[in-house]
């Protein structure tokens, strides 16, 4: 009986944890229902009311009509994949750097690296606007993607990098192998959980940019989904119906490539809190 008696306040702990994550679960999940719901809908607020919901998907046909939805997914896609790429190449190199080729005043341009991120993109937009404006980047991929390269990458992976062994790059040294040897072969597989989670915050970051591709971008053909989405909204009346369906549509992609790399993605995350 002492024994049950000891058990039962831990059951009743449990259950209230087990509660208590189904109701935050359940919170997080509403928005995104009430998205989908609303995009079966012609209504021009926000308030769903059920009987007006119809299963048919009359608003995902209008969207394709209304912003020819194939070409700023084709840009927003390929945006973000180069974006991912780019990023995940030169942080890497740089962490490397940093954490393994240590040289005089490497700890003093780690610190102004982490000191950029202090900085709010929206101070550096106009700067950095007008350097691809003399560049003549104006509607180009070129100045879509290169922006969105930033020292969070290098300061993740630089965590990870710590984790790697030094006597595997000495056996390697002593074998004569090169830097791009050492690098490709042994630095990249060690911290490939840090690059899974470095493109999925890269990919989702790009695929939700909505400030820079709408001032960098002046060209309809060159519009990312965001931008496209948010013509959908008229200027005296607005068919949240349909907006709700773009934003359903848009939203698909992400979630997509979170839940193929969650496992890597919750490792990259957990063992970069704790190494290096």
């Amino acid at each position: 009986m002492k024994d049950v008696d000891r058990s039962t306040p831990h059951l009743i702990g449990q259950g209230a944890l087990v509660l208590l994550l189904a109701i935050m679960a359940v919170l997080a999940f509403f928005p995104f229902l009430y998205m989908f719901l609303l995009s079966f809908t012609n209504s021009d607020s926000l308030y769903l009311h059920f009987r007006d919901i119809t299963l048919d998907l009359h608003n995902y046909r209008a969207v394709f009509d209304r912003i020819n939805f194939a070409t700023p997914l084709k840009n927003s896609m390929l945006v973000a994949v180069v974006t991912c790429l780019l990023n995940c190449v030169l942080c890497a190199m740089a962490a490397y750097g940093i954490e393994k080729k240590r040289f005089a005043g490497s700890k003093a341009v780690f610190a102004i690296y982490l000191a950029t991120l202090a900085v709010p993109g929206q101070v550096t937009m106009i700067p950095v606007f007008l350097m691809m404006r003399d560049l003549g980047l104006m509607n180009s991929y070129l100045a879509l993607v290169l922006p969105s390269c930033d020292a969070f990458g290098v300061f993740l992976i630089k965590q990870f990098m710590g984790s790697v062994p030094d006597a595997l790059l000495e056996a390697a040294d002593i074998d004569g192998a090169g830097e791009v040897y050492k690098f490709s072969r042994i630095v990249v597989p060690l911290i490939m959980p840090a690059l899974v989670s470095l493109t999925v915050f890269t990919f989702i970051s790009s695929w939700n940019n909505f400030l820079w591709p709408l001032v960098i971008c002046t060209d309809s053909s060159m519009h990312t989904l965001t931008v496209a989405l948010s013509l959908l909204k008229g200027r005296f009346e607005t068919n949240y119906g349909l907006v709700m369906a773009g934003s359903t549509m848009t939203f698909m992609f992400p979630f997509v490539l979170y839940i193929c790399l969650q496992k890597q993605f919750v490792e990259g995350i957990a063992l970069s809190g704790i190494k290096g």
